[in-house]
């Protein structure tokens, strides 16, 4: 199939609109016409080179959701018709991490930068005669994609497909990181550093789970509304000022949990976060940066001292496939606003205006939106 796409071929570069071949679906994939796409800050870091990239180019897009509209031999619990949302990490169910219940380091998620298809080994999208690693083994940069059932999840309730593509990534992390991973518990005061579409589907996790005070902390002020729109108790626009607010709020115990979703992880980060952090408190550091670092700046007496901790998350930690089983069934009954988190939606041309909204800070989240034009 000859379509469109959105295309990287190298750091620094903006992204390319142009045509390219898709593969027919093989044993267990199929073929899904996309709907929508956010643009998640992921796709950034090949932009800056922190995520080093073993095939260029990349064919962007991970966070999509479709229908399906044609299906390879061995498929069984998919069918032509069938309205999907497709997950950045596959869970193939028979890893150990898959059995353990922590699809979101599932053995075949290494194959989420190199392009390479589960069901055969090969990168079999092209352009410009070129192989194309797409990303995530998925590649929603563009109207239709061809993936392997392992990264898919049904969806069975009506829930608009383009809130549900926010769910194959962006929402399923920040919200997984407050609710599986900070364990945040009613009463609680928690702060999420960066509010981005990450950062905002943290404070939904957060106000859902009951927490007495939700503090945001991001430096562009015009951001402040959103928040509070979405139930957070307070805004600042820098660490220090919120730092002293947390700890005249909560009379010097300090935040139970903080989480960071800010746009570029830095390890002097995480000092920052343990500052704000009360005895037996987490910090969920959530944001990637250079994935090379290894300077990361940490008091280790403040940690060990006051028995905090820091826990690592990955896809909202888990079974990404069950979040977003959850997730569904929250906004099913009303309680996950996923509109309030799609702030800007733009045509597949539009691309790269997109992410300069998002650099810029004027958006949450983006969606790429695609009509008959995108075809």
């Amino acid at each position: 199939m000859l379509t469109q796409g959105a295309l990287l071929w190298g750091p620094g570069e903006e992204w390319s609109v142009e045509e390219i071949r898709l593969s027919d679906p093989v044993d267990h994939e199929v073929t899904v016409r996309i709907a929508a796409c956010g643009l998640c800050h992921s796709e950034e870091h090949f932009v800056t080179g922190d995520l080093p990239v073993p095939h260029w180019p990349i064919l962007g897009g991970h966070e999509g959701s479709g229908e399906i509209v044609d299906v390879g031999p061995g498929v069984r619990r998919f069918s032509v018709g069938d309205r999907v949302i497709l997950s950045a990490i596959p869970s193939c169910g028979q890893c150990r991490p898959c059995l353990l219940g922590y699809g979101a380091i599932c053995d075949e998620g290494y194959r989420a930068v190199s392009g390479e298809a589960l069901a055969d080994n090969r990168r079999r999208t092209s352009a410009r005669g070129e192989e194309v690693a797409p990303f995530c083994n998925l590649g929603a940069f563009a109207p239709y994609v061809t993936v392997h059932e392992h990264s898919l999840v049904k969806l069975e309730k009506d829930v608009p497909l383009e809130l549900a593509a926010l769910l194959g990534c962006g929402v399923t992390t920040g919200w997984g990181a407050a609710v599986n991973v900070a364990e945040v518990r009613a009463g609680e005061t928690v702060v999420v550093l960066g509010l981005g579409g990450v950062g905002a589907a943290a404070v939904l996790g957060a106000v859902g789970a009951g927490a007495e005070r939700v503090i945001v902390v991001d430096p562009v002020a015009s951001k402040r509304e959103l928040a509070l729109g979405l139930g957070a108790t307070h805004f600042f626009v820098n660490a220090q000022t919120a730092t002293e607010a947390v700890r005249e709020e909560t009379w010097g115990v300090m935040a139970e949990k903080v989480i960071i979703t800010v746009g570029r992880m830095e390890g002097a980060l995480l000092q920052v976060a343990l500052e704000m952090t009360s005895k037996l408190g987490v910090v969920v550091p959530v944001s990637s940066g250079d994935v090379t670092e290894v300077d990361a700046k940490l008091n280790v007496t403040q940690l060990r001292g006051y028995l905090r901790s820091v826990k690592g998350v990955l896809l909202g930690g888990g079974s990404p496939k069950r979040t977003i089983a959850r997730l569904v069934d929250l906004y099913a009954a009303g309680q996950l606003p996923l509109e309030r988190l799609v702030t800007a939606r733009y045509p597949l041309a539009d691309i790269n205006r997109g992410y300069d909204d998002m650099r810029a800070g004027r958006n949450l989240r983006g969606l790429l939106v695609f009509d008959g034009a995108d075809r």
